[in-house]
């Protein structure tokens, strides 16, 4: 059985922030977790992707910077 996050936890907050169609950038997710921008990219790389099985992109858009989206969950 996979892990899943505690409801109301900064990890969920950040899934949810992820699974959006238009994806957090990195100023969101700071503002919104309190964390700093390093402790944000290794949940998302460590917490997200290798503990929860989550791909996530990094897409740099026009206007807004790189944004970070959840795309699939690997089986």
């Amino acid at each position: 059985k996979p892990p899943t996050p505690r409801a109301g936890t900064k990890q969920a907050m950040l899934i949810e922030m992820l699974q959006q169609p238009e994806g957090a950038t990195m100023e969101k997710i700071v503002a919104a977790t309190g964390w700093q921008p390093h402790t944000a990219r290794g949940a998302m790389s460590g917490a997200l992707g290798k503990k929860l099985g989550l791909v996530i992109t990094s897409v740099k858009e026009e206007g807004r910077g790189r944004v970070y989206r959840i795309i699939e969950t690997r089986q």
